[in-house]
């Protein structure tokens, strides 16, 4: 199943070289001035409109509007299953021209298969141009000619703030052919020119099901720094791959055709980040891994024991002549790295943001609320022109998400003392007051998180001064539904049942679901309740992502 969509490629009839672009409408507004006073530049790409299907084949030709070029379509495209007159006529009416669709020559000109981001349908593309029969009246405000040259100023030499072009144009006339080669069982979107996202299967948390291979390999060698400026330079690079076991062989291809001059970034050490590194250092041992080094030292030998070099989130990368900026973005995780691409001001930010929904933070490798407000802020004084997370989609509006994940985080802690006040005193109650409209099997990660939204209340001095004794009850497998030797809902399996008088630390969070533990957070941390570790006891987790 996909989602289809027709981009409309209209050249200057007085020059050919230019391309009609209309200003894209930004997301609603927040109605809040501190939210709102947080702007996107002016983005422009091509005019679109959906593309509806036709609901019965006896309507086929009673709504069939003939393309020429039509018979170039790949075999996966059937038009005639489409309604394109309605959605030229839409295109028409957006675009401000009183013509008729009949007035305007179309021709087909490619179709664009999106890749499978998630955790809804793909989006695919159907570009036609349209040549005017008669002149073209002045443009409306919100449409302007640009040329070739305009467009590609702006996507590569972008200045923070200044205006931007969409990933139609870039996919449609400005793209001649694919700058990787890929193992036909994947596909790739390549925006901003030189950044290629490539979602493949691995062991995330749901909705999704894959994390975004990032691939840079700019064909701008000639372009030369010195050295002493970079903490690494190669002739490529890809960053988080994660994927599961099952792609390793299509892993190795993209290595395989990547130059050996190598580089690897990681920016963080969950295993659906991590988990294609050991294929990665088969397919090319020269490879050198950038990583933050509380981070290196969550990553198993088995995964990585070539050349690395630790990274403090203050240096620059060089990739062909082209520059990357780390920066240090804990919250996440306390190593936690995001990469800035100069060049196209595009950002990739790990786990901080998700393509929907909002990102847990692993409260057992030093994820921190404080860190993470900290960390979006300084997101949104950069200014990006594209926001890249590992998971889902390209946003094309960084502020207005960053603003949204702020917003959330807030109401969160909003309703977490609204629990409080009302009377619950317990991890559970807690979590079921504050996420009641989210699935119940998310709620063991949203105990993680509402522990740090309740550390960063007593940061800010928030807190009720409420006094609550100190009761422990074991009885919360049952409200769980925690079964030792069964899948859990977070994704962890408890292989034996531990020792009495020990506690995993990963398990504070279901013990403490129990009993009224809020308000002694910043005295009694988890690693209070864990004991040395039985060798007998074996505890699996797998940390993802949710709306959280």
């Amino acid at each position: 199943m996909a989602t289809y969509k027709l981009a409309v490629i209209f050249t200057n009839p007085t020059n050919s070289d230019e391309y009609l672009l209309i200003k894209q409408t930004p997301p609603p507004k927040y109605n809040d001035q501190e939210y709102d006073s947080y702007v996107d530049s002016q983005l422009w790409d091509l005019p679109s409109a959906i593309l509806p299907s036709i609901s019965s084949p006896e309507s086929y030709s009673s709504t069939q509007l003939v393309l020429k070029g039509e018979d170039t379509c790949p075999h996966t495209l059937d038009l005639r299953k489409f309604d394109l007159h309605s959605a030229l006529d839409e295109v028409l009416r957006q675009v401000g021209f009183e013509l008729s669709v009949s007035d305007v020559e179309w021709k087909f000109l490619k179709f664009v298969e999106e890749p499978n981001f998630g955790p809804g349908f793909a989006v695919e593309t159907v570009y036609v141009t349209g040549d005017f029969v008669s002149n073209v009246e002045n443009l409306k405000d919100h449409c302007q000619w640009s040329s070739k040259e305009a467009c590609f100023s702006l996507l590569l030499q972008v200045k923070p703030g200044g205006d931007r072009v969409g990933p139609l144009l870039v996919n449609g006339p400005l793209k001649d052919s694919d700058s990787l080669k890929l193992p036909p069982t994947l596909r790739c979107q390549e925006y901003p020119p030189g950044v290629n996202v490539i979602p493949m299967g691995s062991r995330t948390a749901k909705p999704y099901r894959t994390t975004n291979l990032i691939v840079f390999a700019s064909g701008n060698n000639d372009v030369e720094y010195e050295s002493s400026n970079f903490v690494a330079q190669g002739d490529a690079m890809i960053v988080d791959p994660g994927c599961r076991s099952e792609f390793n062989e299509e892993l190795a291809e993209i290595v395989a055709a990547l130059p050996r001059k190598l580089i690897v970034f990681v920016t963080h050490h969950h295993r659906d980040h991590v988990d294609g590194l050991s294929t990665v250092q088969k397919s090319n041992p020269e490879a050198c891994l950038l990583v933050h080094e509380k981070t290196k030292d969550r990553i198993k030998k088995d995964d990585w024991s070539g050349s690395y070099t630790t990274v403090s989130g203050t240096e620059e990368i060089c990739i062909g002549g082209e520059r990357l900026r780390i920066i240090f973005a804990p919250g996440h995780t306390d190593g936690h790295l995001a990469l800035l691409h100069v060049s196209t001001n595009s950002l990739i930010v790990g786990d901080h943001c998700v393509g929907q929904g909002s990102a847990l933070l692993d409260i057992n490798s030093g994820g921190n609320m404080s860190d993470y407000f900290q960390t979006t802020y300084k997101f949104m004084e950069l200014s990006p022109n594209a926001l890249i997370s590992m998971h889902g989609r390209i946003n094309l509006w960084p502020k207005h998400m960053l603003c949204g994940y702020l917003k959330n985080r807030r109401n969160r802690e909003d309703t977490i003392l609204k629990a409080i006040e009302a009377g619950s005193n317990t991890l559970f109650d807690i979590v079921a007051y504050t996420y009641a409209d989210v699935d119940r099997g998310l709620w063991v990660h949203a105990a993680s998180n509402v522990r740090l939204h309740v550390d960063h209340l007593d940061h800010q001095q928030k807190l009720p001064k409420v006094q609550f004794g100190l009761p422990l009850s074991y009885g919360f497998g049952a409200t769980l539904g925690l079964k030792y030797g069964n899948e859990c809902t977070d994704g962890c399996k408890l292989s034996d049942p531990p020792n009495v008088g020990y506690v995993a630390p990963q398990m504070v969070a279901f013990m403490m679901l129990q009993f009224p533990w809020w308000k002694l957070m910043n005295r009694m941390q988890a690693s209070q309740f864990a004991t040395t570790r039985p060798t007998t006891t074996k505890l699996h987790t797998r940390t993802g992502d949710g709306d959280c």
